[in-house]
């Protein structure tokens, strides 16, 4: 794979962006924690995110749960994909993610190491993974987002799509939407062509799971799309997700992944902040989440600080 050449290129890039960082605190983190860690003078723990909404929420989930214990925190949202944001991490440049375990694992090892439907060998395979690169997991959430590949209910009306294999009579008639980086992911047109042997008549590139594939896809630009599971989107235009009969797509649970030398620096207290977190948070919940923000416009922070109140994790 060429892709992580250009990745570290682009993380080394992503230096400059955070050379300004400092001490600063997240936004909206308490005065009284930003004070203290002014005094203390401990190094900022980076939280970092993907391009795309239900990522920035998450960032800011994790790192206002650990604002509000008095941890200097800064949150960097929508930084990129993942070819761009896990190397920064695994770089030091930034110290926490939140990530989604099948996705990270195939990323890590090359795909060396293949992810499954099972929560629990694919969790243990990426801490294992992640490891011996300095890095440590925390406790995967009950949440799971993962890649669904959807169809208008007119379309799958048309050609009488059930299931993601039933598309191989049709796919050369049709064209396909997606994240720009969606021809080189194990999880999407590349699997797609190997385990569904799918050849679409034409890729359009996108964004990640953002209003120009749905755009796209309302205006019959695009006749198939790569969404996510969680997408309120799937609800409310009434969008057919087509089965995955042939278990191309893993677990997708979401997981902090965290510099061991963060970790060691602030000790134990640090990754059960995070756990406090995942062990709340529902697919259920999620969903919610996602639905504030692109259907309500709620701030993707104001969404999250709403959710750990309600959770008891922080205190008005």
């Amino acid at each position: 794979m060429n892709r992580h050449p250009r990745a570290l290129a682009c993380a080394a890039g992503l230096a400059f962006a955070l050379a300004g960082t400092g001490c600063a605190a997240a936004p909206g983190q308490s005065q009284a924690a930003s004070a203290a860690a002014a005094v203390v003078d401990r190094p900022v723990i980076v939280v970092g995110s993907f391009d795309f909404p239900e990522s920035i929420v998450l960032a800011y989930l994790y790192a206002d749960a650990l604002a509000a214990r008095g941890y200097p925190v800064r949150v960097l949202p929508g930084l990129g994909p993942r070819e761009l944001v896990d190397p920064a991490l695994m770089a030091g440049l930034i110290q926490l993610v939140p990530e989604y375990t099948g996705s990270a694992l195939e990323f890590i090892t090359l795909g060396r190491v293949p992810a499954t439907a099972s929560v629990t060998a694919t969790a243990q395979a990426l801490a294992t993974a992640m490891a011996g690169r300095g890095l440590i997991t925390g406790r995967p959430a009950a949440a799971q987002d993962g890649n669904a590949i959807v169809v208008t209910a007119a379309t799958a009306a048309r050609y009488r799509l059930h299931t993601i294999s039933g598309l191989a009579a049709v796919a050369g008639r049709l064209v396909f939407g997606g994240p720009p980086e969606c021809p080189e992911r194990a999880y999407c047109l590349q699997g797609l062509r190997l385990t569904y042997g799918l050849r679409f008549r034409q890729f359009v590139p996108l964004d990640a799971d953002g209003p120009l594939t749905r755009q796209a896809l309302a205006a019959r630009d695009i006749s198939v799309a790569l969404l996510f599971t969680t997408d309120p989107a799937i609800r409310t235009a009434h969008l057919v997700v087509l089965a995955d009969d042939r278990g191309l797509q893993p677990a997708e649970n979401v997981v902090p992944v965290l510099r061991r030398a963060a970790a060691d620096r602030y000790g134990p207290a640090l990754l059960a902040t995070l756990d406090a977190v995942s062990v709340r948070l529902s697919t259920a919940a999620l969903a919610t989440l996602d639905a504030e923000v692109e259907l309500d416009s709620l701030d993707p922070q104001a969404a999250a600080g709403q959710w750990l109140r309600a959770e008891g994790l922080v205190t008005p």
